[in-house]
Order: structure tokens, then C-alpha cells, then sequence
């Protein structure tokens, strides 16, 4: 049986040999099918691993206090989206001064360059360095760890000290081979003790997060008075349970620091983690989706280009079909060879695709700093489709074969 299998397979393959430009271009677009799916979806799959990476690290008991909702809506087409205020540090201070919901932590931070010039000693930073104002509470509301070193304390904060925590970056770029902790930089010429380093957290849509300094928030504001900061307000909660109360709470005092009616809508945006993350695995499924109707659509005629050539290729063998047929081979033997032929090309057309398909995928994941994850379901899919549409394909051309008269067909020519 396995030795009639591999006869097939090595006479499908001579046959492929002598009808080779038209078996390459069948070949092609079955793969350019399987390239689209394997592709997109290997790309979305380490869009998505990257996102909720970021986002998870928040945590699910997490919700942000920003200028813009994740997505903004237009008040009507044609029309200009809605520009809502930034979120001042006045308002900041009242939020916090009011907002008292039980067993709540809340942080403070603010962007104030990302594209400072970090000094230390005879060395400088290149390329350059985001700087943020933080509070005491940044670095446990969003999910950020240390690796050496302590976090800043309510005594750095409150007392403005100049103390400062780095990101793992400035180890290959300024320290080298040093020990950066209680070593002093400079910032806009203020000088700064090192006292921590924060664990990696790597690189989102080719922002790196690795190569910033975290300042107490109002040494921060000293440095940069730059107008119209906005701030972000970041609200934990102990037990994911209370949530919606404190998410409830922080929105009613938030609108009256806004000077809202109940009848106006608000003007500022109120974020959770896992909303981001829904969000996010909502356009991955549509992405998935519109991966699949591409390779479907591209899958459907490369089938039918694939019987094509089959049909011409019965034809053309009529003779050796004949010459078959009269030294006894049976109908199953003639129709399993064009079958086995046919399958061929199609997998041939699955493993260009899907080697097209992860080579898109790692340079996606490269071009973007993504984490790339082999597509294992996307490529068993597309070998099972190939398979599939190798053996509809090919079920004509092979039962045509199989039916020619054996006299008619040594007649042929």
C-alpha cells in the first residue's frame, strides 16, 4: 500500500516537472491565500499578546481618570470631534483632596518631555529619554516593578526631594558595567539620586518604555512648566468587587470639579483595563475575519485554477492514460494518481504560504517590537484548507480520468 502511495507521489511529481511554469503559478496563488491568513493572523495574534501584556499589567481592579475616552466619537459626519479640556493640576488637587472612596490607592503622573537629555558625568544620553512626574502610588497602579532599589516614599513626594527612579535601558547606554543606585544624574541641569531601577516592560508600537526617568511630581513641575500639562489620575481599588462604586464615585466628583450639569455630557474619559483589553480583542476579531474572507476569496480561485490545470493536464496524458489503462491499471489506480497529484500542488501551495505567512509575522512583531508567537492553529487551518480544497479540486479532473476509454485513449493523437 505505502509503496503504491510513494509510486503516486514520484509520478505526481514527474508530472509536475513537465507542466512546471503553470504548476508554479497555481502554486503561487494557493500560497498568496494561505500568506493572508497565516499572515494577518500571526500580526493581530502578537498585537494582541502585546496589548494585553501592557494592559494587563494594570490589573482588572485598575481605572484611569484621562483627557479622552479610548475611542472618540463625532458629533455627526463632516463634523469636528469633540476636544474635551485637558485635565489641569488644579483639578488634579480637588480630586484628591475630595475623593475618599475606602481601601483605594491614588496616583498622579504626567509626561513631561520625551525627549530629554539624560547627563551623568562625561556621558549623555543618545537617543533621548521620556521624563514623568509620578506620585508615590505610579508604580503599583500601573502594574510597574522594581528591579533594584525602592520606590519613591510619601516623604520624597511631600518633601520634593531629588531622588529618581531609571529604566533598565540606561544600564546599556550611560552606566555600562556600573552600578547605577545613588549615583547622581542631570536633568535640565537638576541633579538627581539614582534609587531605583525598574524592571523591563520593553517597547509598545515602537514607543520604548525602558529608556525613562520617573521624578517626584512636583520637582517634575518645577523642571517643566511648560502650559497645558495634562495629567492622568489612576485609581486602584483593593477588591475588584468595588469597583463600580469607586469608578461611580470618582465620576460624580470628577464632574463637579468639571463644573458639569446632570444633563451635560462629560468631558473627560474613564478607562479600565479590561475595557482596553475587550476593545482590543474586538478589532483582533475583526482583523481574524478579514483575514479569513481574503484567503477564502484568494483559496476559492486558486482551486479553481488548480482543477484547471488538472482538466488540461487529463487531457494532455490521454495517451498515457490509455497506455495504463491496456496494462491493467484499475479506474481507483488512475483517479488516485491525478488525486495524489493534485494534493500536491496544493500542499506545496500551503508551505509557500505558510512560510510567507511567518515571515510577515516576525516582521511585524520586529518593525513593531512585538513578542512574535508561532501561529500553530492558523497554520494547522491552512494545511487542512489546502488539503480540502486540493481533494475538490482534484475529484473531477481524477474521476474524468479514470472513465476514458482505454481504446478511445490509445486512439488519441
Amino acid at each position: 500500500m505505502f509503496s503504491l502511495f510513494r509510486e503516486n507521489v514520484r509520478i505526481a511529481l514527474d508530472s509536475i516537472k513537465t507542466q512546471l511554469l503553470r504548476t508554479i503559478l497555481t502554486i503561487v496563488i494557493m500560497g498568496i491565500g494561505i500568506w493572508s491568513l497565516v499572515g494577518i493572523l500571526s500580526a493581530v495574534k502578537a498585537l494582541e499578546t502585546n496589548i494585553a501584556g501592557n494592559f494587563a499589567s494594570m490589573g482588572s481592579n485598575t481605572f484611569n481618570i484621562e483627557r479622552y475616552e479610548f475611542s472618540v466619537n463625532r458629533e455627526g459626519r463632516g463634523e469636528r470631534k469633540k476636544i474635551n479640556p485637558i485635565i489641569r493640576y488644579d483639578d488634579v488637587r480637588n480630586f484628591i483632596d475630595i475623593y475618599e472612596y475606602p481601601f483605594t490607592s491614588t496616583s498622579v503622573s504626567f509626561a513631561g518631555t520625551r525627549s530629554a537629555e539624560v547627563r551623568y558625568e562625561s556621558k549623555k544620553t543618545d537617543p533621548e529619554v521620556q521624563v514623568y512626574g509620578v506620585n508615590e502610588n505610579y508604580l503599583d497602579n500601573t502594574g510597574t516593578l522594581i528591579d533594584q532599589g525602592r520606590n519613591f516614599t510619601v516623604f520624597d513626594i511631600k518633601n520634593n526631594t531629588k531622588v529618581c527612579l531609571i529604566g533598565p535601558d540606561f544600564l546599556k547606554s550611560i552606566f555600562e558595567n556600573e552600578n547605577p543606585l545613588n549615583k547622581t544624574i542631570s536633568i535640565r541641569g537638576v541633579k538627581f539620586k539614582i534609587i531605583g531601577i525598574l524592571k523591563s516592560k520593553g517597547a509598545t508600537f515602537g514607543n520604548n518604555q525602558d529608556l525613562k526617568v520617573l521624578l517626584p511630581i512636583q520637582v517634575a513641575r518645577g523642571i517643566f512648566t511648560q502650559p497645558n500639562i495634562n495629567y492622568t489620575i489612576s485609581i486602584k481599588v483593593v477588591d475588584k468587587a468595588m469597583m463600580q462604586g469607586a469608578q461611580d464615585e470618582a465620576l460624580v466628583i470628577f464632574r463637579n470639579i468639571r463644573g458639569l450639569s446632570p444633563i451635560e455630557e462629560k468631558n473627560f474619559g474613564i478607562l479600565r483595563s479590561d475595557d482596553l483589553l475587550a476593545r482590543a480583542s474586538d478589532i483582533g476579531g475583526v482583523l481574524e475575519t478579514a483575514a479569513w474572507i481574503i484567503s477564502i476569496i484568494t483559496i476559492l480561485g486558486s482551486s479553481i485554477a488548480l482543477m484547471n490545470i488538472m482538466l488540461v493536464s487529463v487531457t494532455e496524458r490521454t495517451r498515457e492514460i490509455g497506455v495504463r489503462k491496456a496494462l491493467g491499471a484499475k479506474n481507483g489506480t488512475i483517479s488516485t494518481q491525478f488525486l495524489i497529484e493534485t494534493i500536491v500542488i496544493g500542499q506545496f501551495g500551503s508551505v509557500l504560504g505558510i512560510i510567507l505567512g511567518i515571515l510577515t509575522g516576525v516582521g511585524f512583531a520586529a518593525a513593531f517590537d512585538f513578542e512574535f508567537t508561532l501561529p500553530i492553529v492558523a497554520m494547522t487551518w491552512a494545511t487542512i484548507i489546502t488539503f480540502v480544497v486540493a481533494v475538490l479540486a482534484g475529484a473531477y479532473p481524477a474521476v474524468k480520468a479514470a472513465r476514458l476509454d482505454p481504446i478511445e485513449s490509445l486512439r488519441y493523437e
